[in-house]
Parts: structure tokens; C-alpha cells; sequence
């Protein structure tokens, strides 16, 4: 049987997404509930996400970058988080192993606006490179009073050892999808790059199951 995640009642948490829409993939219900509950909710988007779609001519890099950026704030902006809420700190997509100190830096910068809070970012056992990047980013950060989820993205659908889920209402279901598929340059709205990427329909399904996905990471 599936184990609950047992939330509590955090006043701050702060969402790590490697890239514009691992956000909403990984705790979008978690920062949806906590939002209600009248917590500060803050999210760093950590690479451009630029490389998504690397030889698309009607997207090139500034207007795919500024478009993702704007999906996700657009996203946020309609579970109570504001724009000023959100911050990018614009690393390479794919390359992110080559700026770790930048990495670092930015995360720490984050971690100290935010205080003692709950933190959700990416597992390091994730498929993606970039993922755990970030997860050993945010682990070289050592903050003894934060708690720390781990949420897994790639594969889509894998539930690691020691799992513990967020059972989600069917309201949250229905608008975690909806605000997956708002992210339209990754859903299949750039047409014009054969190597492109564009999430299937059944990964959008395994993203928007009935629970999110989080392991406690002990420090």
C-alpha cells in the first residue's frame, strides 16, 4: 500500500525545478494545498530550458527561453503564486554540470530569502542529468532546520524505494493537468524541429496520476 506523505503545516516552502515546468510536474498540488493553508510558496527555476528545441528557426533560443518562462509563471501565477515569486537564474539547459559554483550560488541565494522552510526539489536518482545536478547542488547545501522532498520526473511514472505520496483531490488532478499541458512549447506546439522535444500523452497521464511522488531526504 502506498505511504502518505504526512505535509504538516510548513509557512514556507520552496519548489527547485531544473527546468520551466518541473515545477508543476513535481509538487504542483503539494504547492497548491500549501498555498490555501496560507503558506509563502517560492519557486527557482534553475536552467533557461533552452534545449528543448535547439534547431527550431520560429523558436530560437530568446524567444523559447522567454516563452517557457512565461508558461511558468503563468502556471504559478493561477495556484496563488505570485510572478515576483518565482525566479530563474537562467543556466544552460544540458550543460548544467558546467556551472555547478553558479548553481550553488543561486540556490544559496534562494535558501537565504526563504528562511526555515520545507524545500521540494529533484530526486538524484532522476533519469535527466540536469535533475541531479541540481538534487547534488542542493544537497551541498547544508541546512540543518529545512526539510527536504526529493520528487522524481524522468521516468515519467517511477515510484522509488521509500515513496511517499500526496493523495490528490480530483479538483488537483484536474488542474495539474490542465497546468502541465499550459506549458505549451514542451506539449507539442513547436512543430518545426524533427530533434524537438514534446511530452506523449502518456507521460502528460503518468504526471497528472492520482498523487505526487516524494521521498524524505534525510540531511
Amino acid at each position: 500500500m502506498p505511504v502518505r506523505l504526512r505535509i504538516g503545516g510548513p509557512r514556507r516552502l520552496l519548489v527547485i525545478a531544473p527546468h520551466p515546468d518541473d515545477e508543476a510536474i513535481g509538487a504542483h498540488a503539494l504547492m497548491s494545498r500549501l498555498r490555501r493553508h496560507g503558506a509563502s510558496v517560492r519557486v527557482v527555476v534553475v536552467t533557461d530550458g533552452a534545449a528543448s528545441h535547439p534547431n527550431s528557426l520560429r523558436w530560437p533560443r530568446r524567444r523559447l527561453v522567454a516563452e517557457r518562462q512565461r508558461e511558468s509563471r503563468h502556471a504559478m501565477r493561477r495556484i496563488g503564486v505570485a510572478a515576483g515569486a518565482v525566479t530563474f537564474l537562467d543556466l544552460p539547459d544540458g550543460r548544467l554540470h558546467t556551472r555547478i559554483v553558479a548553481a550553488r550560488r543561486g540556490l544559496a541565494r534562494a535558501l537565504g530569502h526563504v528562511g526555515p522552510a520545507l524545500i521540494a526539489a529533484p530526486a538524484a536518482s532522476d533519469d535527466h542529468p540536469d535533475h541531479r545536478t541540481v538534487a547534488a547542488c542542493v544537497a551541498a547545501l547544508r541546512r540543518p532546520k529545512l526539510r527536504r522532498l526529493a520528487y522524481p520526473v524522468w521516468p515519467a511514472g517511477r515510484q522509488p524505494a521509500g515513496a511517499r505520496c500526496l493523495f490528490l483531490t480530483a479538483q488537483e488532478r484536474l488542474a495539474k493537468r490542465h497546468a502541465v499541458r499550459s506549458y505549451r512549447t514542451q506539449a507539442g506546439r513547436i512543430m518545426d524541429d524533427p530533434a524537438g522535444f514534446a511530452m506523449t500523452r502518456r507521460q502528460i497521464a503518468a504526471f497528472t496520476r492520482q498523487q505526487e511522488v516524494f521521498v524524505e531526504v534525510r540531511q
